[in-house]
Formats: C-alpha cells, structure tokens, sequence
C-alpha cells in the first residue's frame, strides 16, 4: 500500500538506538528510550500561507531528521510501526549521514 500524507505532514520511521552503552553494558528493551531519530519515507504537498499559495516543505523524503521525544502520531502501515507529524515538529536535518535501517 502507498500512502501519501497531506499538506505538511511527513511520515517518518524511527532509527533504532545504541543497543550497548559506550562501556559495552547492554541495555534491555524495557530500559531503551524511544529513539528521537527517524529517516523520512513520504512528505505532503506542502501547506498553504494566508493568501493560498502554496508553501513546499524544506525536507525530503529519505532525509535523517531529529524530532522532539513526544511528536508525531504512532501508526501502523503495512505492519510498520511509524510516525505521521507536522514539518514544524521536525528539529533538524542531519547532513553528510547515511540512516541506519531499522533492525526486523
């Protein structure tokens, strides 16, 4: 299934983690924060200014991004668990990064 978000949200799949600690300790699932770092599959058209015309977003899909802890609405496409949020929820682009794939 394809699924495309509308005006200027951007669905988003969650990069896994360190699954040591850098003194080789590690972490249990039930201890692992939620990653704030995602690699984004499908961007919307864009979203509309005040006169109607419209705004193209500033991310792409396939960038690296940091997003804040709690943004974005968990969904599950395809059996994929993943995140559909605003551009304005996006902290920043991470450049010169190649996006680690999700462990299955």
């Amino acid at each position: 299934m394809k699924f495309r978000p509308l005006h200027d949200r951007v669905v988003v799949r969650r990069l896994e983690g360190e699954e040591k600690t850098k003194g080789g300790i590690i972490i249990p699932d039930t201890a692992k924060e939620k990653p704030q770092e995602g690699e984004i599959i499908a961007v919307g058209s864009g979203a509309r200014d005040e006169s109607g015309k419209l705004v193209p977003l500033d991310v792409k899909a396939g960038d690296r991004i940091l997003f804040g802890k709690w943004s974005g609405t968990e969904v599950k496409i395809d059996g994929e668990d993943l995140l559909i949020m605003k551009e304005s929820d996006i902290m920043g682009v991470l450049e010169g990064t190649v996006a680690r794939k999700k462990a299955a």
